[in-house]
């Protein structure tokens, strides 16, 4: 008994396998039927990557950027693998949304075909929110604006709203938890979600076969030919081709990083493309009378796009024409060329938009946002840019010591790039993660104890009852002396804190 026969017996594999290669290819083999092949081969290229990037990440605000620059720098092709990740994920939606597009314009979304369909669009869906989460990650200035619009646009959501923003942001303000929560939804939920619909996806076109060629007639009467060998190669080839491009794309321009999130500098976030209409529509919205502006913001960061992933999904039910061809679908060809017209319009409008904004910020901003945005405007691809990307000496920072904008005091420029993800922008921290700083009475007591946590860590010792130890690292030999007297004077004047200033002198002499 041969090994295969042994395999057939007890599993069907062989069987199956030949079934599957040999079955016929309604029409005849074609490129067209080749983006859904190719959209699985870039979702697998990024779980390969993902998977990759996993043994060197680290999601915390302390870390999240500190590991990211370190895989671009200090591992083997690291800067190649982020890269193929980065441009993995763009041609992955690209070729979905062709695919889909496809699908529109031959009807194969008609009976018997609904279920493919809706699957499909769910599909989308569950990609989108996979780059959404994912562009927080590197928690660098453009992923922390950027992700900051997208929790505040889940907050308009009605009903749901705040608990979706309190979920997503795991606390007051955006921090480790935020990190912790993209994370778990980017790496474990909507990997599981894609997978389980991609099988979902796949069972279902085993079942019903390839719709074909956008034709009324029998299919029986077109040419007829066989998955293997022709459909397998130019599957193979288009793959094979997304796969050369992604390649090019993460040599010649590699992904970028801005400098690590400082929410106390102006910084005008870029969207990832397949966002940059919703972006769009909200700024639209923001040109509307004060009075307006609320509904306008629902409109557009609700109202319409949900409208629109709804009509998509119920698109199998409403269409009821039983013909296929695109000539007698007068109405979906109109509405499609509608969608993508303004689709279009309002990314360019939106690039444009930003593109200015960022200009004009790179001209004459504060020195922090300039470097972010000349990053962002020519250097996005090129991580390890000297003007943005260094070094980190300061607990985060890039370049050296941490710049300070006009209108903020040091303490507050340290605290924000090095406190506030943990204990919040008001110092309220994180209810039993993180204590609070505003109204803490260890904190505007006798500045020794603030100026031992600060300069040792936090060991062995409760906070209001509730035990931190472990949560708060040792700045001691990452913040000179005087910036540790520096974020001590702004905590204990900060949030209805009235306690004395702290001297670098006295910092010193503790440290001894």
């Amino acid at each position: 008994m041969s090994v295969l026969t042994w395999i057939e017996q007890r599993t069907g594999l062989v069987s199956q396998t030949t079934e599957f290669l040999t079955e016929d290819v309604p029409g005849g083999a074609s490129y067209w039927y080749a983006f859904g092949s190719a959209t699985l081969f870039a979702m697998i290229l990024q779980i390969v990557t993902g998977i990759f990037l996993t043994f060197y990440y680290a999601p915390s605000t302390a870390s999240a950027w500190e590991s990211t620059n370190y895989i671009y720098h200090s591992v083997p092709l690291g800067w190649f693998v982020i890269s193929l990740h980065f441009w993995g994920a763009t041609a992955m939606i690209a070729l979905l949304l062709m695919h889909m597009l496809q699908v529109l314009l031959w009807g194969a979304y008609k009976a018997p075909r609904e279920m493919s369909w809706i699957v499909g669009v769910l599909l989308l869906v569950v990609t989108l929110v996979l780059g959404l989460t994912g562009y927080l990650l590197p928690w660098d200035m453009n992923a922390y604006f950027a992700s900051q619009v997208a929790i505040n646009i889940a907050s308009s959501v009605p009903i749901v709203g705040t608990v979706t923003q309190q979920f997503l942001s795991g606390g007051p303000g955006m921090g480790t938890l935020t990190i912790n929560r993209f994370f778990g939804l980017h790496v474990w939920l909507m990997p599981a979600l894609l997978v389980l619909l991609v099988g979902a996806h796949l069972t279902i076109f085993r079942h019903n076969g390839g719709a074909g060629p956008p034709v009324d007639h029998d299919l029986k009467r077109l040419p007829q030919g066989r998955f293997w060998p022709n459909q397998m190669f130019m599957d193979a080839f288009l793959s094979f081709a997304v796969f050369v491009i992604i390649v090019l794309l993460s040599i010649f321009l590699p992904a970028g990083l801005d400098a690590k999130a400082d929410p106390t500098v102006k910084f005008i976030a870029y969207p990832a493309w397949y966002f940059l209409a919703l972006y769009g529509m909200l700024r639209i919205a923001g040109l509307t009378p004060a009075a307006v502006t609320p509904w306008a913001n629902l409109f557009a960061t609700v109202i319409i796009p949900g409208g629109f992933v709804t009509l998509l999904i119920l698109l199998p039910f409403l269409d009821r024409n039983p013909s296929r061809q695109l000539t007698r679908r007068p109405w979906i060809l109109g509405l499609t060329a509608v969608s993508l017209v303004f689709a279009i319009g309002l990314s360019l409008y939106s690039q444009l938009a930003v593109q200015k904004e960022q200009a004009e910020a790179a001209a004459g901003g504060p020195p922090a946002a300039a470097a972010a945005a000349r990053n962002a405007l020519g250097g996005a691809h090129s991580i390890g840019n000297s003007s943005t990307v260094g070094k980190s000496t300061t607990g985060g920072t890039t370049g050296g010591a941490p710049r300070t904008a006009p209108g903020v005091t040091k303490g507050q420029q340290i605290f924000a790039q090095n406190c506030a993800s943990c204990h919040s922008a008001n110092g309220k921290g994180q209810a039993g993660v993180f204590p609070p700083l505003a109204g803490n009475k260890e904190v505007t007591g006798d500045p020794h104890f603030i100026i031992g946590v600060l300069l040792n860590g936090l060991k062995n010792h409760k906070i209001e009852g509730k035990d931190y130890s472990a949560q708060m690292p040792a700045w001691k030999g990452q913040l000179t002396n005087a910036d540790i007297a520096a974020v001590i004077t702004y905590i204990r004047t900060s949030w209805g804190n009235k306690a004395s200033p702290v001297s670098e002198a006295q910092v010193s002499a503790a440290a001894k």
